[in-house]
Parts: structure tokens; sequence; C-alpha cells
């Protein structure tokens, strides 16, 4: 299945001035503007981020899983390690979901998010979620979590 992002697909628009533009936000409706712009289609980044929240504040590891783009490379001990699966991912959740990590998504508000066309930030950057596109043209695409890392406050 051909996989790229949607940050990818609309780099260049925001390279020839196409409007794509990084906002850090102060209501809801900036973050949704700033998602249709960079990314489109808010209503599904809000579901998922809002959704992603709750499994990450519940402590429902397989639900997070569910919400990784797989592969994904994380950090685990101080070393980098690619987690093939949602399995894989269930299984080391404790020592990829670190305190730091889950406290930045359980405390990040929708209205503080950080959003630009590599996606939408949680945090100080412990988690990036973007769309995944389906097909060629990237008319069709899934926001997933695709970076998971210690911040910039916790190195």
């Amino acid at each position: 299945m051909f996989r790229k992002t949607i940050a990818a697909a609309l780099l260049a628009t925001a390279i020839a001035g196409g409007g794509a533009f990084p906002a850090i936000a102060a209501s809801d409706a900036d973050v949704n503007a700033a998602i249709d712009s960079n990314l489109g289609n808010h209503a599904r980044y809000e579901t998922t981020i809002k959704a992603f929240q709750q499994a990450v504040t519940d402590g429902h590891k397989q639900d997070v899983a569910a919400f990784v783009r797989y592969p994904i490379v994380v950090s685990i001990g101080g070393r980098k390690r690619t987690i093939t699966s949602a399995a894989a991912f269930v299984k080391a959740y404790g020592s990829i979901m670190t305190p730091d990590i889950v406290g930045a998504v359980k405390g990040q508000k929708y209205e503080d998010l950080f959003v630009n066309y590599q996606g939408v930030m949680f945090g100080s950057g412990e988690v990036w979620i973007n769309g995944i596109c389906l097909d060629r043209k990237c008319k069709s695409f899934v926001p997933k979590v695709v970076t998971i890392q210690h911040g910039s406050s916790s190195n």
C-alpha cells in the first residue's frame, strides 16, 4: 500500500507559498483552521486527537496502539527501536509510553496544540499525529500517531 503522509503531499504547496502556515492557536476554532489549512479535514483530526488522549488517559494499551502508524521508531532505554506492530507496541507499552510522554498527552489542551505541515504536536514534541495517505493522490487518509519521542522539555 502506498503510504506517504499528507505532510509530504502538502510540503510543495507550503514551500510555494500555498498558504500552509504553522500555528499556535488560542481556541478550538484556531486549531481547526490551522489543521484545515495545513493538513485538511480538521474533524477527522479532532476526533482522533481526543480519542487518542482518552485512550492514553485511561491506560488502554491496545487502543493507544491502534492509533499508531507502523512501523514506528521509538527510543527505549536510550536506544532506537523499530516497533512493527500493535502487538509489539502493547508488549513494550511501559517503555514507550513513559511518564513524560503520557503526561504530555494527558495535559495537552486542544486549543493549545501546535499545527504545521508536519502534523499536530503534543507537548514539546513528545507525540505527533499526521495523516497517512491511503491512495496515491491522498484523497483518502487516516490520522495516525507518527512520532513518539522525548520532547525538548525532557532532554
